[in-house]
């Protein structure tokens, strides 16, 4: 099978040069032509897609080597642009930058390659004239394999101004594709983790994407870089697919070699304390007015239902977790902690992601009936699984607003900023995985957790330096580590038998 849909990346010599604007406008624009656009985000951030997804009318995925494995991304890339008439990947910092230590390695130009899809760089020439030429010469000769094909010029201050650099990239062999005048920060905020997600400011957000989609069709060639994405050759292989990679039984990476962490691994299906007790008043769970996220696998005996944390206060999410529960067959639903009271009825299992309890805690704190149906699923023993948000969600108190009291736990704010991929170990059996798993992952907050008694780590992590961390509790595994299952599609399907006999 030949993968054909047009691609392209664009990319950037930094951060902060305008690869969201660009990119996002970029999508807007020719969704506004009437194509089908599939929007995707090198690495593992969760924001940018938020904006893509809102400017293609599409959902935006990810496409992480690290995280996923390198032979994934082409995969994955199908999966998300099946049907589509164009995608446009967007970048992560610079075009070569990558893991640390590990070179090419989840950068940019590494993705590119593996997409074989042509480069478009975006440059930042408000300081500069005829010395663009320069870097982009370096740029586009680095690596051969890197088709560095058209170049972007972003906050350019005049009209001469923009025919000096149209003049020296002229020499350089690389067109100028768009020219974007320096003008004010499209509408986009940010705060301490990035851009402020769609999910907060829709209405604003919907406002800000039409700006950065006029920017580009004044600026850019759109039949240019049309015809540039279309230039892209085949890939050989067939698109991801959930249903078939939980049917086939693909399931974790190898077991990791014993390591003396200085625990014994615990099995989190026996309870490590007694139950606290609940708070009183508790609700009959009633039925949520979300729908599900898609039709559950056929001839599964039992389709249990599976909650998933949505809203303004959860939105960091990867597209493929839902839909290899729904291939393992769970009823996906999601609900929102900020203003459901109750869970969806039936919840047999709970999936609490990323985002930014810390700016919702009031409010969160507030809606009691929900935290105290939490509590009551989890400490039934039903599968519970946290990344970041979730686990603060899970913990006592976060900056002294009551939480859900699942974790003897108490969680704050921090300056400090804790940030990178992770190889991670399973250091205890778990909804998730058998202790010794192996997956790779990532931590992105700004926040502290400090432990209290009753529960098992729930990662053995090799760097930075060598730790745990995380929880493991009867059917609860929480932790800071976000990974993507769609590198060990194991993990939902093992949730999900454990939805049906909880």
């Amino acid at each position: 099978m030949v993968i054909s849909v047009p691609r392209l990346v664009i990319a950037a010599p930094s951060s902060g040069s305008g690869k969201t604007t660009v990119a996002t406008g970029l999508m807007a624009a020719f969704a506004s032509r009437g194509l089908a656009v599939s929007p995707h985000k090198v690495g593992p951030d969760y924001i940018d897609p938020g904006y893509h997804a809102l400017a293609a009318g599409r959902v935006g995925r990810n496409l992480d080597p690290y995280l996923c494995g390198a032979e994934l991304v082409a995969p994955l890339f199908a999966h998300g642009a099946r049907g589509c008439d164009v995608a446009v990947v967007e970048g992560v910092m610079g075009l070569y930058d990558g893991a640390a230590g590990e070179g090419e390695l989840a950068s940019t130009a590494h993705v590119a390659k593996l997409l074989r899809a042509p480069v478009v760089l975006v440059v930042d020439a408000s300081a500069q004239a005829r010395s663009v030429a320069a870097l982009v010469h370096g740029f586009a000769s680095w690596d051969p394999e890197v088709r560095v094909a058209g170049v972007i010029l972003n906050k350019v201050g005049s009209e001469r101004h923009e025919v000096m650099l149209r003049e020296a990239l002229d020499e350089s062999g690389v067109p100028a594709l768009g020219v974007l005048r320096r003008a004010r920060e499209v509408g986009t905020p940010s705060r301490h983790l990035g851009l402020v997600p769609v999910a907060e400011r829709r209405a604003e957000a919907v406002g800000a994407v039409e700006v950065m989609a006029s920017r580009v069709r004044e600026g850019c060639d759109l039949s240019a870089l049309l015809a540039l994405a279309r230039s892209a050759p085949g890939l050989s292989g067939a698109g991801w697919d959930p249903a078939e990679v939980v049917a086939c039984g693909a399931s974790f990476p190898s077991p990791a070699p014993s390591r003396n962490w200085g625990l014994r691994p615990q099995t989190p299906d026996r309870p490590e304390r007694p139950r606290p007790q609940t708070p009183d008043g508790l609700l009959v769970p009633g039925l949520s007015s979300k729908e599900p996220a898609r039709p559950t696998a056929p001839n599964q005996p039992k389709s249990p239902i599976v909650a998933i944390a949505g809203g303004p206060a959860f939105t960091f999410s990867y597209a493929e977790h839902a839909e290899l529960l729904a291939a393992a067959g769970a009823e996906v639903i999601t609900f929102d902690p900020l203003h459901d009271e109750q869970l969806p009825d039936g919840t047999a299992g709970l999936v609490i992601g990323g985002g930014f309890p810390e700016v919702y805690a009031s409010e969160l704190s507030a809606n009691e009936p929900l935290r105290k149906a939490i509590a009551e699923l989890a400490f039934s023993g039903a599968p519970v699984a946290a990344e970041c948000a979730g686990l603060l969600y899970l913990s006592r108190e976060l900056d002294g607003q009551p939480m859900c009291g699942v974790l003897e736990a108490t969680a704050r704010m921090d300056e400090r900023l804790t940030l990178g991929y992770r190889d991670a170990v399973a250091v205890s059996d778990s909804v998730l995985a058998a202790a010794g798993t192996r997956m790779r992952g990532h931590e992105f907050h700004r926040t502290v957790v400090e432990p209290g008694a009753g529960a098992a780590p729930a990662w053995g992590l090799h760097a930075p330096g060598r730790r745990v961390e995380g929880f493991v509790q009867q059917g609860v595994h929480a932790s800071y580590v976000h990974t993507h299952w769609a590198s060990a599609p194991g993990v939902a399907r093992r949730f999900v038998e454990r939805c049906r006999t909880s």
